[in-house]
Parts: structure tokens; sequence; C-alpha cells
């Protein structure tokens, strides 16, 4: 998915960024006079880069005399409707950031799109690292377990409000989250897909048909990975969430084991890896029982159940997630040119959850049932 800095090598410093591609390209002089007309710090002497990963809204770091920023636009082309809600991702911020969350802060938002062809919004630039291997190899064992309890800590923080006290109790549907995702994602997957992958087909039905209980809704991220956390330069600690394109309002054990998903993802499907095989009593990285019971502690909460259905869901999503980059680089107009060899990570990602489906009590019978509903 998208990050405001991803960079070739792990666990590099935010900052990385290259020529404007083709196409995405904004005009200097028209940002330096929307700076000046907004009264922003710093409108003079302005370059612009853009960060050359992610697969979504196009992203950008802009240095001026006085300051850096990061600016985050909606990409060019026909795009699904729900999608780049480039507004949202600002509210967010910008809510979340005054009830003293880690968020970059908030700067600009304009919908005028003879300003630089697009709406867009800028936030302040935080310096620090991002983690791209999740093995954190260039860490000790004690600084990988910090990082991610830092993580485990944030994300229990961002669950304990009350979206109402933020004024965003309007943020997201009411009700039916789970239902209401897997129909969204189902959607979109069909109408994004390029090949018949049979594992999908019968993941879909059952969640559709297996939807556990409902918890009370809170803010959730929706791609809370440590890809999309910035960490202080100095210190183990997280200094800013970035990357709300997908946040609502939820369920907040979804947002939870997609962010444990790092657990449970089969090895070789992600560039970050996966810690699924790996020996995490050396790492010093908690296993993931103890990583959940950490969550459950903080937040105030009891066990959870249906984790074998969260699985499902979450490795069917970025299935459906990845389905639409690849489409979309079809269409010509994703960010990564090289988002075509995606492609191949959706059957796997979907074989993935069949299996998670089939650990928590599906069988091929349950999915052919459940299909002719």
């Amino acid at each position: 998915m998208n990050d405001v800095a991803e960079q070739k090598a792990p666990n590099a410093y935010l900052g990385a960024s290259g020529e404007m591609l083709s196409g995405f390209e904004i005009d200097p002089a028209a940002l330096a006079g929307f700076l000046r007309e907004r009264d922003v710090d710093g409108g003079e002497g302005i370059v612009i880069r853009q960060f050359q990963g992610g697969q979504s809204n196009p992203t950008y770091l802009v240095r001026t005399d006085a300051a850096a920023y990061v600016l985050r636009r909606r990409p060019p082309g026909v795009l699904l409707a729900s999608a780049h809600a480039i507004d949202r991702e600002y509210r967010i911020i910008s809510a979340l950031h005054a009830a003293g969350l880690p968020v970059p802060r908030p700067i600009a938002y304009c919908d005028d799109t003879a300003v630089i062809g697009s709406a867009f919004y800028l936030m302040a630039h935080v310096e620090g690292r991002i983690f791209f291997d999740n093995s954190l190899p260039d860490l000790a064992p004690e600084e990988r377990a910090a990082v991610y309890d830092s993580a485990n800590a944030t994300l229990a923080r961002l669950h304990a409000l009350d979206p109402a006290a933020l004024g965003l109790e309007d943020f997201g549907r009411p009700g039916n989250y789970l239902a209401r995702q897997v129909a969204r994602w189902s959607r979109q997957y069909e109408a994004s897909k390029t090949i018949e992958v049979p594992a999908m087909d019968k993941v879909i039905a059952w969640l559709a048909a297996n939807v556990p209980p409902e918890v009370p809704a809170r803010i959730v991220h929706g791609d809370y990975s440590l890809h999309n956390l910035i960490f202080r330069p100095d210190r183990p600690e997280v200094a800013a969430i970035i990357d709300w394109e997908l946040a609502t309002l939820g369920d907040p054990i979804a947002d939870l084991t997609y962010h444990a998903m790092e657990w449970y993802r089969p090895p070789g499907i992600d560039p970050r890896g996966s810690l699924a095989a790996a020996d995490l009593d050396r790492l010093g990285i908690p296993p993931l029982d103890a990583y959940v019971a950490r969550y459950c502690a903080r937040i105030g909460r009891g066990p959870i159940a249906d984790l074998g259905y969260y699985k499902a869901f979450n490795l069917f999503r970025v299935a459906a997630i990845i389905q639409g980059v690849v489409a979309r680089q079809q269409g010509g107009n994703a960010v990564d040119p090289q988002a075509v060899e995606q492609a191949a990570r959706v059957a796997p990602l979907a074989e993935a959850a069949w299996a998670a489906a089939c650990e928590a009590g599906a069988t091929d019978t349950h999915a052919k049932m459940d299909s002719s509903i």
C-alpha cells in the first residue's frame, strides 16, 4: 500500500525521494503561490520531490527555505468513487493531532483542482525512521521488543479514543462493519479482477456467511503496519502514524489483527517479510498470542474469539487491495510503475485466507453452500 516515504533500504531515515514521475508533476510556482495565500511559513525557494514508493495517493516532499512538508494528492485518471478521499485523511489527522495522538501536524487542505491538478493537503514532515523489514535486522533484540511494544501501545491508544468526543461520530457508517467490509472489498475485487482465483471466491462466500458478533466501533487505521509508522531517530518510540487513506469507524480487532498479520502472512508474499517462520525468541519479538494479550490488557478487554475469521478476513482484504493496484496499473494511474509485478501475490494471499478459514471450520462444502445463498 502507499507510504509517506518508502525507501529501498530497510530501517532508513525518512527523507528519500526522487524526481516527479511523468503525469504526476507539480508546478513549484503554483504551490508556492498557494503557500503564500495560506500564510504558510516558508513559501520561498521551494523544491518538490516525489516519494517513489507506494501504490495509491501520490506523495511528495516539499522543502522551502524555512520548512519541510509532505504533500498528499489525489492521483489523476478515472478512480473508484470511494477511493483516494484526501479530505478524509486530512480530517482524521487533524482530529487525532488535536487529541494528542502521534500523527503529522496538519498544515492546509485544498480542494481547488486548479492549483496543482487535483485535491491535496499538506502536513508537517516528521523526521524519523521507517522500518521496511519486519524482522528489524539492524536492531538488537531489546530494541526490537521495544519497537513492537511501542507499536502495540500506540494502536491501543488509538482504539481507546471515543470517536464522538473527537467529532468523528460520522466518520464511518454505524454498525455491521465486518459485513460491510467483506461486501465492499468483494465488490472492488470483482470490479478490478483480471484473472480467476478460485480460493478468493471460496473465502468471499465463507466470510460473508460467518461474520462474528459485532464489537463497539472505534477509529481504525486500516493499514496499521510498521511501514506506516515513523519511529523517533534516537529511540524506539512511535513519532507518527501515517497513511490514513483507509481509516474509518469500525472493528478495532480487525485493525489489530491486520497489524498482527506480520505473524501469519505466508513467507515470500511481501517484500517486508513475514514473522511466520522466524525465530522470534532469538529476535526478541514476542509471539502472536503474547502480543495480542498485551494489547487486550492495555485496552481493558478479555481474550479475542474468532481469531481465525479475522486472519482470513485480513488476508482476503489485502488480496483485494493488491488486485485493485494491479487494475490501476493496467489503467495507467498507479504511482508505482512496477505494480504489475504484484499480480502474482493475489492468489497466494487468497489461498492463505482460505487456509485460515478452514482452520476456523470452513470446508469446500460450506463454500459451495454459501455461494448459493
